[in-house]
């Protein structure tokens, strides 16, 4: 994330212009580089001077731009596994640039989804434990083993895309079709990828493979489409990006009117231009689909703001204010439907 003076913390309660988060990161594993270089790229020919057609590099992104109008405007990459000097010559000449080290590195680089390349199973688990620990943003993984899908189950922040086929990049192409829409406007079920060939699973291996965490790519009435749109905890990917969203959106906007400001000043009025700024973004996360309407088609939320008699004396001698808080109910998705129905003789 950008260097920020707001920080804004989370929970998901149950049974209780703006940033957009669709531009991914591919990491590749080059063993052969001599450095890590971060590059964004707005079409596959400029990709093509550095990553030819040949390389999972290129091929990741060729899957990202095939899904036409959805696709984002733009992909970074980045790469690991190089060797690099760690400057003790005599005891620890040399080191590997993990996959952990680039993700520390670029971690606050404008992308949300981060895709692999050229790596391997330790690579991959090693990213989803990166992000894990974050609680924020997202690694998107092709596996293909029944047996490695274990190992994601109960982690937030990966996406596990089963799919046997090795020439074909099916977590590439979910995120270029899905990502770069509007947070909350979208759920990630159902979704037609280009390029991808749907799998004849029996229900039971399917539902194994939801129940690992995982979502496939599969035919449904004569439908090609993404079988669950979950995280590896069984969590929708849809709540946890608008989570994102709005966590992101909110420090976006108060950092904006600390810094375009003359002076907020520490009183009630002050406070209520901050809490202006949160009730803006969450009718936008409303008009987005993030947030759901009353009976009356009214959004669901609730932003609470203590005044300046509530601050401590070392809150108002440091200048911090902590008295705003918020809550909103999810919109949420229809995944299925039961429907019960009579026969009249």
């Amino acid at each position: 994330m950008p260097l920020s003076d707001v920080k804004v913390k989370i929970d998901i309660l149950k049974p209780t212009t703006l940033v957009g988060l669709g531009i991914p990161l591919i990491l590749v594993k080059n063993t052969s580089a001599t450095e890590s270089v971060y590059r964004e790229y707005g079409s596959l020919e400029s990709l093509k001077q550095n990553y030819g057609e040949s390389t999972a590099t290129y091929k990741k992104a060729a899957a990202i731009f095939a899904q036409g109008d959805n696709a984002p405007n733009k992909v970074a990459v980045a790469s690991f596994g190089h060797e690099f000097e760690t400057g003790d010559t005599e005891e620890n000449p040399k080191q590997v640039f993990s996959v952990r080290n680039a993700l520390e590195e670029y971690f606050d680089k404008d992308f949300h989804f981060v895709l692999l390349a050229a790596v391997n199973a330790e690579d991959r688990l090693e990213a989803s434990k990166f992000f894990e620990e974050k609680s924020y943003k997202f690694v998107v993984l092709k596996v293909a083993s029944y047996e490695e899908l274990e190992q994601y189950t109960g982690k937030d922040r990966t996406i596990v895309f089963h799919h046997p086929l090795v020439d074909e990049e099916p977590d590439a192409a979910l995120i270029g079709a899905i990502a770069n829409k509007p947070v909350g406007s979208v759920t990630w079920k159902f979704k037609s990828l280009i390029g991808v060939t749907p799998q004849d699973y029996k229900v039971d291996t399917l539902e194994n493979i939801h129940k690992a965490g995982a979502i496939a790519f599969v035919t449904k009435a004569g439908r090609n489409q993404t079988s669950e749109g979950i995280t590896a905890s069984g969590e929708f990917i849809d709540v946890l990006h608008g989570k994102d969203w709005v966590k992101l959106n909110i420090e976006t906007s108060i950092q904006t009117a600390l810094s375009t400001t003359d002076k907020i000043p520490y009183t009630n009025e002050g406070f209520a231009l901050l809490e202006s700024q949160i009730i803006n973004v969450l009718e936008t996360a409303f008009t987005n689909g993030i947030i759901a309407p009353d009976e009356d088609g009214q959004p669901v939320y609730s932003v609470q703001s203590k005044g300046r008699s509530e601050m401590t004396d070392e809150n108002r001698k440091n200048r911090v204010y902590d008295g705003l808080s918020f809550r909103f109910e999810l919109a949420g998705a229809v995944h299925t439907a039961e429907i019960t129905g009579e026969i009249i003789i």
